[in-house]
């Protein structure tokens, strides 16, 4: 009984013993292969992160003297994701400053403004939201809801200002640059280089330096919650105070930024970072390598918008240039039309997906980044300043303004003979008429280089003439006549001629205000426009609305754009025109 009893005692040991190495085996070969999947899927995912390399592209400018100080690629075709908000930004500054618009301004949100991808604010349709916190949700959380209100409040819908935001980046030389929304979510069409970007970054802080310094906003409270900056080297670079971070997967990551330190300033751009933190270690170095090679005095002219009647044709050109081939019958045979096939050839890293119709035209309108020269240091990225056609602050469309020419007829008019023996003809002004009347045979030889022979006077014997009279020739009207006004293609009345550089300091709607605003700009300069000639200058908008041009004339570019910085710190615009 005894031996039966441990005979099942070992046998139970066994069982036991089995059972445990089993248990074992299957609890270790589970977990080698959990391993394994979990090293598989690890691998994957590393090889996914190595194999994402956006297109890229940099760029760091001296402010001060306009001169390119590094480039990587900087004509190339990129997506502009987020950094599209600065043009957005742009176009709303421009109704703050004209005073059509203010801060405390209430929006309406729409559906479509309310259904846009994040991030945004998470506005809802029937709201309404101030431009203030419009302004600070596209600098810190860049949203994207936001965007699209500010669109449809300027442009009635956002198709519409999106073609507003092309003229514009056609008017200040962005020549590559085609917007196609607000707000910079995925379009293939809507594409800009790093030079372009560098150009929109000068240009918003010199023409709107009072409302430039929202994208220094770190963070903002928006119905109890706090939303800070993407913009990582705000306050963590010394003298960075803005402007614009932007990401899709097909742009890759981008920065614009700002840096003023001491008397030096640059703007740089990053195009096609492969992570945000890897953006902002490049846009460091760049800053770091670059700044001791930047100037020290401000010596380029500040950057000016082109007249709408260029920034249309540039645009029209690129449109035509994107229309498809259409066959043309030419004596019984088809043939296909294309303007563009005979366009240079433009070789041009294209960002994936492919960029259609409105791409081919952004390269089409400009010569090939290889063939560009390097600009010179005094001129690198400076639009050269242009009659200003646009009344600033302006977001009407840009369209051409007819003028009517006309021609003056004046009145018959005694010609003196060049030689004694020749007669003297009465003609008239008027190319279609002729003729020829007897005259007096005693008239002296005309002085050597004396008139033109294309309607100046010569000169009538002193004896043939009373003494107050002998500087002035007798004509067969004497009716007195208004001289004809010489007019400018934008409708503007030209002035007199004015020596020097010109500064604008408004457009108002009467002459009066125009001259208020020339002595208060006088007063506000203190003292540096005490040489500078004051004038004003009528200009003709849509509508046949008369304004007057606020200006003065005779000052040389250093001291035009002193003046216009010191006026733009008492909140009075100014601009610089090279006359």
């Amino acid at each position: 009984m005894l031996l039966k009893n441990s005979a099942s005692s070992r046998v139970l040991r066994v069982c036991v013993l089995g059972l445990a190495t089993i248990t074992a085996a299957v609890v270790f070969t589970s977990d080698t292969a959990d391993a394994r999947r979990s090293h598989r899927k690890h691998s994957r995912h590393h090889v996914a992160r190595q194999s994402y390399n956006p297109a890229f592209s940099s760029i760091i400018v001296d402010a001060n003297s306009g001169a390119t100080l590094q480039a990587n690629s900087p004509d190339g075709l990129r997506h502009p994701a987020s950094l599209t908000k600065v043009m957005t930004l742009y176009l709303l500054f421009e109704q703050l400053e004209s005073g059509k618009m203010s801060v405390d301004s209430e929006m309406n949100v729409s559906v479509h403004a309310s259904q846009q991808a994040p991030t945004k604010l998470g506005l809802r349709p029937g709201q309404t939201i101030r431009v203030e916190d419009a302004i600070k949700g596209l600098v810190t959380r860049s949203a994207n809801d936001a965007a699209v209100v500010i669109a449809e409040a300027l442009g009635g819908d956002e198709d519409d200002f999106a073609k507003m935001m092309t003229r514009k980046a056609r008017a200040l030389g962005m020549t590559r640059t085609v917007y196609r929304n607000a707000s910079g979510l995925p379009d293939d069409d809507q594409v800009t280089t790093a030079r372009d970007q560098a150009i929109l970054g000068r240009a918003i802080q010199d023409r709107f330096p009072r409302y430039y310094r929202y994208f220094a906003t770190a963070s903002f409270n928006y119905k109890g919650r706090n939303i800070r900056n993407h913009n990582h080297l705000l306050g963590s670079v010394d003298g960075v105070d803005g402007i614009k971070t932007g990401y899709t997967r097909a742009s890759g990551f981008n920065l614009i930024t700002n840096l003023k330190r001491g008397n030096r300033h640059l703007v740089g751009v990053v195009m096609g970072g492969r992570s945000g933190r890897s953006r902002d270690g490049i846009m460091r170095n760049l800053l770091a390598e670059n700044l001791d090679k930047a100037s020290g005095r401000r010596t380029v002219a500040a950057i000016t918008e082109k007249s709408p009647a260029e920034a249309n044709a540039a645009v029209a050109e690129a449109e035509a240039a994107s229309r498809p081939a259409q066959p043309v019958q030419v004596q019984g045979a088809l043939q296909v039309a294309s303007a563009a096939a005979e366009t240079a050839d433009v070789p041009a890293p294209r960002p994936a997906p492919t960029t259609r119709s409105l791409v081919a035209a952004a390269t089409a309108a400009v010569p090939s980044p290889a063939a560009r020269p390097e600009p010179a240091p005094l001129t690198s990225g400076v639009i050269e300043t242009q009659s200003m056609a646009a009344i600033p602050g302006s977001t009407e469309p840009m369209k051409p303004v007819r003028v009517k020419t006309l021609q003056v007829k004046s009145g018959q008019m005694k010609l003196a003979s060049a030689g004694p023996s020749q007669v003297v003809a009465t003609v008239s002004e008027a190319p279609e008429t002729s003729g020829s009347v007897p005259a007096r045979a005693d008239m002296p030889p005309q002085p050597l280089n004396h008139g033109t022979g294309q309607g100046v006077l010569g000169v009538l014997p002193a004896s043939s003439m009373t003494t107050s009279n002998a500087a002035k020739v007798a004509t067969a009207d004497t009716t007195p006549r208004p001289e004809p006004q010489q007019i400018q293609r934008n409708g503007a009345i030209k002035p007199a001629a004015h020596s020097g550089w010109i500064i604008q300091v408004g457009a108002l709607e009467t002459e009066s205000e125009a001259k208020q605003r020339l002595n208060a700009a006088r007063d506000h300069a203190k003292g540096m426009l005490g040489k500078a000639d004051p004038f004003t200058e009528t200009v003709v908008t849509r509508g046949d609305k008369k304004l007057y041009r606020a200006r003065f004339a005779g000052l040389d570019r250093e001291e035009a754009e002193a003046v216009c910085k010191r006026l733009k710190r008492s909140d009075m615009s100014c601009i610089t025109i090279r006359n």
